[in-house]
């Protein structure tokens, strides 16, 4: 073969091995056995995969150490789903290559229909806890990012002084995270879900921890008008982050999600300041 066709080939055997030992690891995370197995079936087939190129390019090629740490590294932290999602997408590219490829290997159809497949499995299987309980995430999020910008913006005006606008925003979003929560958990509870208790938990931390980051300026920076901009930041990268975890793990439309949300915390902030510089005017009060 060719240069350039040898080239890819090798380049179809690496990712072949490397998601080998990636599905393979992944597997090894799992306690739901079947999960388990069907991650452990999908790898050995990326292995007879990588062993068929070999054939091909008559080399052996070593599996990408660093990718395979990554997505483990990955799913870890953000949830098997969000990763194995990202690898489905991956799929799809590599089965557009291998047809590319098909004039010189004619077996790559076959192939390209195992990793279609794959990808069938995958959605299959896809059964995460912490995507069970998103509506409360989204629930304490969402209150969070729209009711805190508001109220840290109004602050910022009405007093002008970091530490009062941090103990102000802080009294205000711990207590509106214990709040969230048990109004989370009244509801669920009065609907008869077995979840309540989990429900509330996760719709008051995923509150908290949005509290804790919108109030990180003011503690670092002197300026308060600094400390609010550098926030409503944190804001649109907190909206940017989440939204583009869902749209990866959820098949959702992120850009639409993304700016509606932005449109509505930045919206919020900025009508809020409106009213806090009108009372300023109305009531003759100067901080």
């Amino acid at each position: 073969m060719d240069k350039k066709t040898l080239k890819a080939a090798l380049a179809a055997q690496k990712n072949e091995i490397t998601e080998f030992y990636v599905y393979t690891s992944l597997a090894a995370l799992l306690k739901d056995e079947k999960n388990a197995d069907i991650l452990r079936s999908i790898g050995e087939a990326e292995r007879r995969h990588a062993a068929w190129w070999r054939t091909k390019t008559g080399l052996e090629v070593k599996a990408s150490r660093f990718k395979v740490f990554r997505r483990v590294f990955m799913a870890r932290l953000l949830g098997l789903t969000f990763v194995l999602k990202r690898m489905e997408k991956n799929e799809g590219t590599a089965s557009k290559g291998y047809l590319a490829l098909s004039e010189s290997f004619p077996e790559l159809k076959k192939i390209s229909e195992e990793e279609a497949e794959h990808e069938k499995s995958l959605l299959g299987m896809l059964d995460e806890e912490r995507l069970q309980y998103v509506g409360s995430i989204v629930l304490g999020l969402n209150d969070a990012l729209v009711e805190l910008t508001g109220a840290l913006a109004g602050f910022t005006l009405a007093l002008a002084d970091n530490k009062l606008i941090t103990l102000a925003g802080l009294v205000t979003g711990i207590s509106a995270s214990f709040s969230m929560a048990a109004s989370d958990f009244l509801a669920s509870r009065a609907e008869g879900d077995p979840r309540a208790a989990r429900s509330a938990l996760y719709t008051g931390v995923a509150y908290f921890i949005t509290v804790i980051l919108m109030i990180l300026p003011f503690l670092l920076i002197d300026n308060a008008f600094a400390s609010l901009a550098v926030t409503l930041g944190i804001v649109v990268l907190i909206i940017f982050c989440f939204n583009y975890y869902l749209a990866v793990a959820k098949d959702l439309d992120f850009k639409r999600r993304f700016l509606e949300m932005c449109a509505i915390s930045l919206g919020v902030a900025a009508f809020s300041f409106g009213i806090s510089f009108l009372l300023k005017a109305l009531l003759g009060i100067e901080v």
